[in-house]
């Protein structure tokens, strides 16, 4: 899923290692959106990030990926990052 401005990537992680994972990527800062995904390919959550999302809007998102992430072992993390 490319487009002239967009890029896609995906990373596995387990369970333990996603918010980490998660903030790693957020604070690369061309993110747009991110989508975790089980290993069966479900879609739990996806988390569309604009410039002005930072702090304290991310409390409810961190507290939904924590529940995620006690859900199931294996996550797959898709990324849409603008390209710079």
């Amino acid at each position: 899923m490319t487009s002239e401005n967009t890029h896609y990537e995906e990373f596995r992680v387990d369970g333990e290692s996603l918010i980490a994972k998660i903030k790693e990527i957020i604070h690369e800062g061309t993110v747009r959106r991110i989508i975790i995904k089980d290993d069966k390919g479900n879609t739990y959550i996806e988390i569309p990030l604009t410039v002005g999302v930072v702090g304290v809007m991310l409390i409810p998102v961190w507290a939904a990926v924590g529940a995620i992430a006690a859900l199931a072992s294996n996550f797959t993390i898709g990324v849409e990052k603008a390209d710079s």
